[in-house]
């Protein structure tokens, strides 16, 4: 085969899509699939591949959070296995690894989170001893410290699983409520099943969450320009001031660090940036929250230093202490 048609067969042939295995991942790899042939006019394979998040029974607290979902498939991605990787952003660690390139992070979901509860009640109907379900501490801090707040007495119980297997715990009674991201139920068209959607006054999302991440090689820069198209900047504003919150607090995925970047918009003008932060312990007895407004980013440094200057604040405030062992 000569060289041109070697090329051409390379052009041809099918992009490899890494992604988890699960239903939710799959639903998110396939809208991402059918964006890119869209972009590049090539067809779009899903390579799933197990990761360690996948099937160790532990808490995520547990086994470190942040990157158990992760690894597996940036390993694939290095060597060549895949062409690139659909993540959800807020499992993806802070630090970027040499080699790959975070190429596109498009249109954000919903950053909400979710009350599905049994017999269709609502978050502030549920009764005294209510039992609710999840596996995040960063839920557990906000929702027990708004349930202090407000004179309302709940016991918040860490679960692990995926979707069917969270909302099972209420259908079988073994829970009242369960707690989950209002983006995961979209993608899965499970929405209908949400008893509340939870203000983010009340339960400020994880950070990114509601977004999802294209990586892929940073040597395939042809690839990367063109996943570029699918990028959203404010979106990626937003996620990267979150991110850089995150990092600065030297957090991981599993400790209680809610953030959310959301643009003020004044007639049809988006003027600036609200960064939104909180830090908390588990039982909701003492909470860290803070905000910060700014122009909005012209560049990822921007949005980044956005970031790192309220977590000064909160750190200044003891967000440090609320966070258990922090990562060295």
């Amino acid at each position: 085969m000569t060289d041109n048609s070697s090329q051409r067969a390379q052009a041809d042939a099918p992009l490899r899509l890494g992604t988890r295995r699960s239903k939710l991942a799959m639903a998110q790899s396939g809208l991402v699939a059918d964006a890119v042939s869209e972009v590049t006019g090539r067809a779009v394979e899903l390579v799933e591949i197990t990761t360690y998040g996948d099937v160790s029974r532990e808490h995520l607290a547990q086994i470190g959070g942040t990157g158990v979902f992760v690894a597996a498939l940036r390993e694939a991605l290095l060597r060549g296995e895949v062409d690139f990787a659909v993540h959800s952003l807020k499992d993806l660690p802070t630090a970027q690894p040499e080699g790959l390139v975070l190429a596109a992070v498009p249109v954000r979901e919903d950053p909400r989170d979710v009350l599905v509860a049994r017999d269709g009640l609502t978050f502030e109907q549920l009764p005294s001893g209510a039992r609710i379900g999840t596996g995040s501490p960063r839920r557990m801090a906000q929702l027990n410290a708004y349930a202090r707040s407000h004179g309302l007495d709940i016991e918040t119980v860490p679960i692990r699983g995926n979707v069917d297997t969270r909302i099972g715990f209420v259908r079988s009674g073994e829970l009242d409520a369960v707690v989950l991201a209002a983006a995961g139920l979209t993608r899965l068209g499970r929405i209908g099943e949400v008893t509340d959607f939870l203000s983010v006054d009340t339960v400020l999302p994880a950070p990114g969450q509601g977004a999802l991440a294209i990586e892929c090689a940073a040597a395939s820069a042809d690839l990367a320009a063109a996943l570029a198209e699918l990028d959203d900047p404010y979106t990626r504003a937003a996620v990267t001031a979150e991110r850089a919150l995150l990092a600065a607090l030297e957090a991981g995925c599993s400790a209680p660090v809610g953030a959310l970047a959301d643009l003020q918009v004044d007639g049809q003008v988006v003027n600036e940036l609200r960064l939104r932060g909180v830090v908390g312990s588990t039982d909701g007895s003492s909470l860290v929250q803070m905000s910060t407004t700014g122009p909005v980013p012209t560049s990822p440094d921007d949005a980044a230093a956005l970031g790192r200057e309220l977590a000064t604040e909160m750190l200044a405030k003891g967000a440090a202490g609320l966070m258990g062992e922090r990562a060295l």
